[in-house]
């Protein structure tokens, strides 16, 4: 009991000491605005084996982080969605195929040239191929760029790196000397894809009656314990099929996604997710030994530069084969450079196989863990880094695409649209149909093939380019609106298109109101942000709730898009007096009714009918054909086909319609309305 009293106060000291150096890292490099992520991983080196050693149980931290990273997979999950995942199927099976299989086939020849053994190499490259998932997509959520095209293209390769991940374990017996049987490998697919099947297929059939069921309860308490349960539950499933825990998460996250209690477990999760996922990073961290890369730093140099070069390569190489611009492709790359969590579970068992050594074991984890540590910074970078690179191959290689007058024939004042999703596809249908002169720039080739074919003048290409905004005809164009979900492109188009026409107004869609002033400061005549609009609706819904007039609502939104939030702090909304004055409509409806051929109301004047005086109801506007007749003269005379408004409580409105009807009001003692 001692002994156990003892290890939970050890395990507690370690806890408190990981958390309270963690919070001083991050605030500290926090103001120096160095992300959370780096911070982490830098207070795992810090308080590590390797370093102070004032952590010495890792295990009991690893087993903590493991939950962070199921928890951010699962919460990543939910937010892809199934259809979504499998629009991605050409980052997924493209990009993710065509990464993987050249960083094994580059790694496994440099390593062969080295060492002359094959399935060394081979393995070799096995280790190099796999980047983190954890990280990159940590630092997508944070960045809002998961629906970017980089963010698209990342996401897929990472989860074709998970899937490989399972039979790069399968192939460890055969490359040790022990041999496997292929029927063996056979049954481990089938059991996977299986397993993955049952899982995907409970999302529609079992899941969504399981939350109903348990949402029914009222019980919040059991909806998180049930939420939990999936994630971890379907988590272990998979594992237990021989796929990682976190796929298994991200599958789970997807069973959820498509139910209506997404955005609730979501929100649940959260708190939990953040808190564990930080302890992922510090046990990163703690796999650093500083003395050891001090006495062959080096070695561990020349090993990160191999291996950022060479996954720098393959990521942009297997973009470009998948179809995603140059810069898009680069800033993949960039992204992808480190090596991956689970490299770290090959390498040990790697190494209990004997296929490789414990001296290259030591560099391979110190150099992996480097690049996991750098990820943030290049991240961080590869915005900028990409646009050069991007920039200087379309200066040497000239852009493919046709003239201007060509491009877009005789075309001046026109709209430039940059982005064809939800919102772009909007706004194109509204410029058709108001016969505005438009052209849409896209940079998802099949959608530009598929809408190309309907007539839309769409076109294939990358705003950042400017050399495509000159083909789009920028220097003629009235207007630019860009309605992509990457803020860093956006910020690049709002600097070139005012560069090249100073006098273009500027409109730019964007995710979050943190980068309105940015927009702003590059040259953007209106930011309309998602999240700022949302509650622009919401506060205006409230105000109509309260019958506060429509022109109020008008100038208090007007004032909140052109002053901000500073607007809502500093006007002083006279609810109380508008909503008690405007109690007195409380009651009060309003109901349209068709004059039809042969009504005895056809060809008679309003004063004429008497209608308030026998039905309490008014006549607020006639609808003739086009025209709108508002506050229409006691002479005014009805005809058929005309749309009256009326004004007045259901009682009146229901008389009203039987005096249209038959000619002669219902009693006041009446039946009762409909």
């Amino acid at each position: 009991m001692v002994g156990a009293g003892f290890m939970e106060h050890e395990f507690l000291r370690s806890f408190v000491l990981i958390l309270g150096v963690s919070a001083a890292v991050v605030f500290l490099l926090h103001r120096l605005k160095i992300p959370s992520v780096a911070g982490f991983l830098i207070a795992g080196t810090i308080i590590g084996p390797g370093g102070t050693g004032l952590v010495k149980d890792v295990h009991a931290v690893e087993v903590l982080a493991e939950i962070g990273v199921i928890l951010l997979l699962f919460t990543i999950g939910i937010e892809f969605s199934i259809p979504r995942l499998l629009r991605m199927k050409k980052a997924v099976i493209a990009g993710g195929g065509m990464q993987v299989l050249l960083t094994v086939a580059i790694s496994a020849a440099i390593a062969f040239l080295a060492s002359g053994a094959l399935k060394k190499s081979v393995f070799f490259g096995f280790l190099i191929a796999l980047s983190s998932t954890a990280i990159v997509l940590k630092m997508l959520v944070e960045r809002g760029e998961t629906d970017s095209p980089q963010g698209r293209l990342m996401t897929g390769t990472l989860i074709f790196q998970d899937l490989c991940a399972v039979f790069f374990m399968l192939l460890i017996p055969s490359f040790s000397g022990m041999g496997i049987r292929l029927a063996d490998i056979a049954v481990q697919v089938v059991m996977a894809v299986f397993v993955i099947a049952v899982v995907l297929l409970s999302a529609r059939w079992v899941v969504p009656g399981l939350l109903h069921q348990v949402v029914h309860t009222r019980s919040r308490e059991l909806f998180i314990i049930t939420v939990i349960f999936l994630c971890f539950g379907i988590a272990l499933l998979t594992s237990l099929a021989g796929l990682s825990l976190a796929l298994g998460a991200f599958i789970a996250g997807l069973v959820i996604s498509d139910s209506e209690y997404a955005h609730q477990a979501t929100s649940d999760v959260l708190p939990f997710k953040d808190s564990f996922m930080g302890l992922f990073f510090v046990s990163v961290g703690m796999l650093l030994n500083v003395r050891y890369i001090a006495d062959h730093y080096l070695l561990i140099a020349a090993a990160v530069t191999l291996m950022f070069t060479l996954k720098i390569v393959t990521g942009t190489v297997s973009g470009l084969v998948a179809g995603f611009p140059v810069r898009t492709s680069v800033h993949s790359g960039l992204g992808l450079a480190q090596i991956g969590e689970f490299s770290f579970v090959l390498a040990v068992a790697g190494k209990s196989a004997g296929i490789i050594t414990e001296d290259f074991y030591h560099v391979f984890l110190s150099a992996s863990v480097v690049t996991m540590i750098a990820t943030p910074f290049v991240l961080g970078a590869a915005p900028s880094w990409s646009d050069r690179f991007a920039a200087r191959l379309r200066l040497h290689a000239g852009s493919r695409m046709p003239d201007a007058e060509k491009f877009c024939p005789g075309m001046q004042g026109h709209v430039i649209v940059v982005g064809f999703g939800l919102n772009g596809r909007h706004l194109s249908r509204v410029l058709r149909e108001a016969k505005i002169p438009y052209v849409v720039l896209e940079i998802n080739n099949d959608t530009v093939r598929e809408m190309k074919k309907k007539g839309e003048p769409i076109y294939y290409g990358d705003g950042t380019s400017r050399e495509v905004l000159l083909k789009l005809g920028v220097e003629k164009a009235k207007m630019l609106v860009i309605a992509i979900s990457d803020p860093a492109s956006s910020r690049r188009i709002v600097s070139m298109g005012r560069h090249e026409q100073p006098g273009i107004r500027i409109i730019v869609r964007t995710r979050y109101l943190a980068e309105v002033d940015d927009l702003m400061a590059l040259g953007a005549d209106e930011v309309i942000p998602e999240e700022f609009e949302t509650s622009v609706e919401i506060f205006s819904r409230v105000l109509r709730h309260y019958h506060v007039p429509v022109n109020v609502i008008t100038e208090y939104i007007e004032a909140v898009r052109e002053d901000g939030y500073r607007a809502l702090r500093t006007a002083e909304v006279p609810s109380t007096r508008l909503a008690e004055r405007f109690e007195l409509l409380r009651g009060v409806e309003t109901e349209t009714y068709l004059i039809k051929e042969g009504e005895k109301i056809d060809g008679r004047s309003i004063g004429g009918l008497r209608l308030r005086t026998k039905t309490g109801a008014t006549v607020v506007s006639v609808q003739r054909g086009d025209s709108i007749h508002y506050n229409p003269s006691p002479g005014f005379v009805l005809k058929a086909g005309d749309v009256i408004l009326l004004i007045g409580s259901k009682e009146d409105l229901y008389r009203a319609f039987e005096f249209f009807k038959s000619g002669s009001p219902p009693d006041a003692e009446g039946g009762e309305v409909p």
